[in-house]
């Protein structure tokens, strides 16, 4: 069903009212009724590639019933809060739909996350049902949920009722609490079809919460972010659309399942047009460039630090990537020579990028198909097109951007440089159990202040121009300095700890840590690395470690470290290390 460059001749316009004929007024769906009818459209097509197998629509729907079955027969009931701990896997989706299908809520876990970062999400989601996969890489994740369990904190903070395993044989479980897959399985078969119907069809209301996705806090506390099913599948169709999407597109989206990324770009947008994706999370350069090969891939999803070591690969050229056309880099900016490589090396003719972030369920804006390398490399895009799934008062896209003043919030003129906001139908009506972040986030009328810095050109593409809280992003993963100055402060020889973020010309920013030391205590860079390493995931932890005397903090008058002096301080060190 891969299409080929030739069948692309059919132009964007056309491709667009192929979509538009097939949904001519908006279904208001939620996940689960949406993969009814990918189901019975395209059940005997490929949905996912993975692990060297291939995955059906079929397949991913019918596995979907047994576990939403296995679910009713374990007591869980609508509202319920499911959450997933586990790495890229065929069942990822069916897990997602299942939860749809029974009414709970749920919760896609970073996978890299360390012992208190996830004693953290677990207590404050509220989660009472665990999909674990106890091993992934280094993390040793099934012992450090048992450990969790016999805290006496964690008891009384945390709703957790069953951690479900995904290992079959319980001789092979961390802990005999666990209940291995195979065992949770068995009960779906106690459970009828009148009962599953049952349950299904009081499930069927798109506006209540289906998601809660956490993503960094300004304070240092991650937050979790409420999406509702309509959010996410209007997200996922606009996507569909602002690309031209055509049948059966092949998308090479190697992206953690947990990010809104993979989720709408890939899970999701692929779903509309009976598409498939290959997943292969960490792949190599030369994996990449082999599985493009193999399954014909269309399209390419990536962010920068992944397109750049794949198109200096030395053997790039000797792999027939013939049905390759499309790609979006996303998530940091590139230059106009990465692009410009792209289209030369890859043979591509419709690439674009946009910007988003969880709290509008992916992305808001997208360059158009056809735009100039210049404006790609400068600009991060416009509403996207969202036709019968849009705001009609929006032009049909599904947000609204503008830009505020930030320490005011008032409206800015237009073209001026100020804060982001965005409001519209996916945009997100506030964060899980935390009144007050919300309330300095999303003003009365639903505007969301974005955090970015940027302006609105005439064309009304957005230019984002940096980011008015300090966070910076490790590989398209944001990072709240505050969270790790956190960290390092507890360090027995830590005076005082700022973080910044760095350019970084692999990841585009990295951490990089100021530290005054107590009087007489000594300490090494490796000391507060493999301190972190433990408490922190790894794209969080600083690259560089500074220390300094407390007479060298560049201070306001009211006492504050001046994070942009210690910006100047950094390029200076960085600049000289680079002669």
């Amino acid at each position: 069903m891969s299409a080929t460059k030739n069948q692309t001749t059919l132009s964007v316009s056309e491709r667009r009212k192929a979509l538009e004929d097939r949904f001519p007024e908006w279904p208001r769906d939620t996940i689960a009724s949406h993969f009814l009818k990918a189901y019975r459209q395209y059940k005997d097509r490929p949905y996912i590639y993975i692990n060297n197998k291939e995955i059906t629509y079929g397949e991913v729907w019918e596995r979907a019933i047994q576990y939403a079955k296995a679910f009713i027969k374990l007591g869980m009931k609508r509202r319920d809060h499911m959450a997933v701990l586990m790495n890229n896997d065929s069942d990822y989706p069916s897990l997602m739909i299942a939860s749809s299908l029974v009414g709970a809520v749920f919760i896609p876990i970073n996978a890299m996350l360390t012992k208190d970062e996830l004693s953290y999400i677990v207590s404050q989601s509220d989660t009472q049902f665990l999909i674990l996969q106890q091993t992934i890489k280094d993390k040793h994740h099934g012992e450090v949920i048992s450990e969790l369990m016999d805290e006496a904190e964690f008891q009384k903070n945390s709703k957790l009722e069953q951690v479900i395993c995904l290992e079959s044989d319980r001789n092979e479980l961390v802990d005999d609490r666990f209940l291995p897959v195979d065992e949770f399985m068995k009960g779906a078969d106690s459970v009828s079809d009148e009962e599953f119907e049952q349950r299904w069809g009081e499930s069927c209301y798109p506006d209540e919460v289906a998601i809660i996705m956490y993503t960094s806090g300004s304070t240092g506390s991650p937050k979790g972010v409420m999406l509702t099913d309509n959010m996410l599948l209007r997200c996922g169709y606009g996507t569909c659309l602002s690309r031209a999407i055509e049948d059966g597109r092949v998308t090479f989206a190697p992206l953690p399942f947990y990010h809104c990324f993979a989720i709408i770009e890939a899970i999701f947008a692929m779903s509309f047009v009976g598409g498939s994706f290959i997943s292969a999370l960490g792949a190599s350069p030369l994996l990449s460039l082999q599985l493009m090969e193999k399954y014909k891939a269309n399209d390419y999803l990536c962010v920068p630090s992944t397109l750049v070591p794949l198109l200096n690969h030395p053997r790039v050229a000797e792999f027939d990537l013939s049905n390759l056309f499309a790609m979006w880099c996303g998530a940091a900016p590139a230059p106009v020579s990465v692009w410009k490589k792209a289209v030369d090396v890859l043979g591509l003719t419709e690439i674009i990028t946009g910007y988003g972030q969880t709290e509008l369920a992916s992305s808001g804006v997208t360059t158009e198909i056809g735009d100039s390398l210049e404006r790609i490399s400068s600009r991060v895009g416009r509403p996207k097109l969202n036709g019968v799934s849009g705001i009609p008062e929006f032009n049909d896209s599904a947000v609204q951007y503008k830009t505020i003043d930030r320490d005011t919030g008032v409206n800015l003129p237009a073209g001026s440089v100020g804060e982001l906001a965005v409001r519209g139908a996916t945009v997100t009506h506030g964060y899980y159990k935390k009144l007050e972040e919300t309330a300095k986030t999303i003003d009365k009328d639903g505007w969301l202040r974005t955090g970015d810095v940027g302006k609105i050109d005439e064309n009304g593409y957005i230019q984002v121009l940096g980011r008015s809280k300090e966070m910076y992003k490790v590989s398209g993963e944001l990072v709240s300095p505050r969270e790790v100055e956190i960290v390092i402060s507890q360090h027995p020889a830590v005076n005082q700890i700022s973080v910044i973020g760095v350019p970084n010309a692999l990841t585009t920013e990295i951490g990089a840590g100021f530290v005054e030391l107590k009087q007489g205590e000594s300490c090494k860079r490796k000391d507060i690395i493999d301190w972190c390493s433990t408490r922190l995931a790894r794209f969080k932890i600083p690259r560089y470690i500074w220390f300094v005397d407390s007479s060298e903090w560049p201070m306001t008058s009211t006492g504050k470290v001046q994070k942009f002096r210690l910006a100047e301080i950094a390029e200076e060190k960085l600049s000289w290390k680079n002669d």
